[in-house]
């Protein structure tokens, strides 16, 4: 009893585990279980906000805290830009082999497509951002880190040349972690592919705008992502050939804690401009409408 008395007081009220209610005890069933249904809320990866994930997406994945741009697949994207029901898919049924017998990788492939629920690591097609005709490719992150490999490169060499056919302006929005080693020297060989095409359309007089989002690295950085008529990118997209690691242990420096950042780019003379996701879409139809003369009074 004179124990009792020095006992400390619980401060807080305890809830009981999931193992307590999962006890035996006559109202054992009937005992509410305290769950929260998967998918309902998301976290910021930056600031660590949690949020609704509904009114996440109505924000366009833009974190309402800290302004911190998530990733978008290929499909959000072209249904956050395009007008309603205008795309039309290019080369739909198009996907990867394993030319090279590379170990592991037809497996790899098709994991990818489960997880993603996409063929490849790019969408190209054409249809209308606010009335204005255009031809678009957009890469995927979630599908094998968007790496390039020939079947990337196929897809938006021909949607660069449907854009010098049809006359039309070309949007491509790059992400990308660089080429498809399990593809070698036919993955490298599409940086000169897609470059080759996109100067066939500069001959034309094509407009092309590259949309540069989070991260964009290695071979596509070092090809049609940089080759725009005009270069914009989203707030904070990692923008860059090799990673920051390797730069610093070949340089033997450290660097700046915004290299790489599209503001970091921008303040470099290596982009146009910096949009906020909210702004992009007006944006390009602003440049749409002065390309076609539309836009002039």
């Amino acid at each position: 009893m004179f124990k009792d008395l020095f006992q400390k007081k619980r401060k807080y009220a305890t809830i009981p585990s999931e193992r307590s209610l999962r006890s035996d005890g006559p109202d054992a069933a009937e005992r509410p279980r305290r769950e929260i249904p998967e998918g309902l809320m998301s976290k910021c990866s930056k600031c660590g906000t949690i949020q609704y994930s509904k009114e996440l997406e109505k924000n366009l994945k833009v974190c309402p805290a800290c302004g911190y741009h998530m990733r978008l697949n290929a499909m959000e994207r072209v249904a956050m830009l395009m007008d309603e029901q205008s795309f039309v898919e290019y080369d739909a049924d198009m996907i990867s082999v394993d030319p090279l017998q590379f170990p592991g990788y037809a497996v790899k492939l098709e994991q990818q497509t489960m997880k993603s629920g996409l063929r490849e690591a790019v969408i190209t097609g054409e249809g209308t951002i606010d009335g204005n005709p255009v031809v678009v490719a957009v890469m995927s992150f979630d599908f094998f880190t968007g790496s390039m490999g020939s079947v990337v490169g196929e897809k938006i060499t021909r949607a660069i040349e449907q854009a010098t056919d049809k006359k039309m302006p070309l949007i491509i929005f790059s992400t990308s972690g660089g080429a498809r080693m399990q593809e070698s020297i036919l993955s490298l060989m599409q940086m000169a592919k897609t470059s080759a095409a996109l100067a066939r359309l500069d001959e034309e007089g094509g407009l092309y705008i590259s949309v540069i989002t989070d991260p964009t690295t290695g071979g596509v950085s070092a090809s049609f992502a940089s080759l725009g008529d005009i270069n914009i990118a989203e707030p904070g997209a990692v923008f860059g050939f090799a990673g920051r690691i390797v730069i610093e242990q070949t340089i033997r420096q450290k660097l700046p804690e915004d290299f790489q950042t599209a503001e970091f780019n921008l303040q470099h003379g290596q982009l146009d401009k910096v949009v906020h996701r909210k702004e992009l879409r007006s944006m390009l139809a602003k440049l749409l409408e002065l390309h076609s003369g539309r836009g002039v009074n």
